[in-house]
């Protein structure tokens, strides 16, 4: 059964559907109905901890596969960065390590302006 830790802080979605955290969506809806229909209330009569397991499993679908909702989860999710192996860290952070926008610099950067400013400066 699952730690008391896990049910009281930060849930993480990826996890409680069984998906990498770069799983296509396709993959995601696949484990939501597995997991669903192992994890039924119907199958498992007055188990209040499958219950619970269920409406977890539903909470992270929902999330996760809404591409906006997603989006936000991934961007604003509370990370206990302690908790993650380094391959688990490498695959849920590599979208925002390989951007510059995950260096907190924007897509339009100042730097290739400069860059060709100093060249048209040194070519006259």
């Amino acid at each position: 059964m699952e730690s008391n830790e896990e049910t009281n802080s930060y849930k993480d979605y990826y996890t409680v559907l069984e998906v990498d955290y770069d799983a296509t969506d396709e993959k995601i809806k696949l484990n939501y109905r597995k997991l669903a229909l192992k994890w039924h209330p119907d199958k498992h009569k007055g188990d209040n901890a499958v219950t619970a397991k269920f409406q977890q499993i539903n909470e992270a679908y929902t999330v996760l596969s809404d591409p906006a909702k997603r989006l936000d989860y991934d961007i604003t999710g509370n990370y206990e960065i302690n908790k993650y192996t380094l391959r688990e860290y490498l695959t849920r952070f590599k979208g925002m390590i390989l951007t510059c926008n995950g260096l907190g610099m924007s897509h339009s950067s100042v730097w290739p302006q400069q860059l060709m400013e100093s060249n048209e400066c040194s070519n006259k």
